[in-house]
């Protein structure tokens, strides 16, 4: 696949495709140890030519990292399976306005009985690759030669990093995931890679023959986090470190060791592994 040439702006059918709220938003952050962060994000949306926002409803990670770096990367994918991916840089958020009217006056948050949109973020565009859509002949290709390399390949971990619910997660064919490492200019990349499976339980590959030219470029050693996530809204993020691109069962692809595994889901998300030591409650 030919990369597009990057836009810097969005077009007036951009900003109308992204603002439904069925649709899927990710923002990817930098934590504060430098590290690729995802955050699922239904409100994400263009909202101008030169300018993105999104409405916060819960706590989370995401919003503190924007403290402290503003350098974000997103992705949107409509329903008919359209992409929009890019730079922003946060730069301000506001409790009013016309971003919030419309936040709070849409299905999903006007008529929650426990929460409505209390601030929203903007951001400034930086570049973005303009709607294209997600090529599912490759991606299929892509994830028949995974599970090729998957059951061929031969077993590397020595940890037990992913349980059976998140191995059985990831694994799932239908399910979406995507990478995001932390490109030179220090602003996180967000690319799909569905055709992503475990090795084993430290280990996830996905074949590089689906958006090959942004997969080879990405350096061996770095941080890369791998967000997997069901249309049921039930999601994981993992993280570890990429290893390359190689042959594994004959099947070139790229591997990640992971050492980090995090659930995102309501109503408490949190830390899987490593896992965190029971505090005793000291506050009531």
């Amino acid at each position: 696949m030919t990369p597009q040439p990057l836009l810097i702006s969005f077009s007036e059918q951009d900003i109308q495709s992204t603002r439904p709220e069925l649709k899927i938003g990710l923002l990817a952050t930098v934590t504060p140890q430098g590290l690729p962060h995802v955050t699922l994000l239904s409100s994400l949306m263009a909202c101008a030519p030169a300018q993105m926002c999104f409405g916060q409803f819960t706590e989370g990670m995401s919003k503190q990292h924007l403290l402290t770096n503003s350098k974000t990367g997103f992705l949107i994918m409509s329903l008919d399976k359209n992409i929009w991916r890019g730079k922003a840089t946060y730069t301000h958020s506001a409790k009013n306005g016309p971003e919030y009217d419309f936040y709070n006056n849409v299905p999903m948050f006007r008529y929650n009985a426990y929460f409505g949109v209390h601030t929203v973020y903007y951001l400034d565009l930086l570049s973005q690759t303009g709607k294209s859509p997600l090529p599912m002949n490759w991606i299929i290709f892509a994830a028949l030669q995974t599970m090729l390399a998957r059951t061929l390949g031969r077993k590397l971990g020595q940890q037990s990093v992913m349980n059976t619910w998140t191995r059985a997660f990831v694994d799932k064919l239908d399910n979406l995931k995507f990478i995001c490492y932390i490109g030179l200019d220090g602003y996180p990349l967000l690319i799909p890679a569905i055709q992503t499976q475990s090795l084993d339980s430290q280990h996830v590959l996905f074949s590089t023959s689906v958006y090959s030219d942004e997969l080879k470029v990405i350096p061996e050693g770095s941080p890369l986090a791998v967000f997997s996530m069901a249309l049921t809204m039930e999601d994981v993020l993992l993280r570890g470190t990429y290893q390359g691109i190689r042959r594994v069962g004959g099947v070139k692809a790229g591997l990640v060791e992971l050492d980090w595994v995090y659930s995102p889901m309501p109503p408490v998300p949190g830390q899987v592994y490593p896992p965190l030591a029971l505090k005793p409650v000291t506050e009531f």
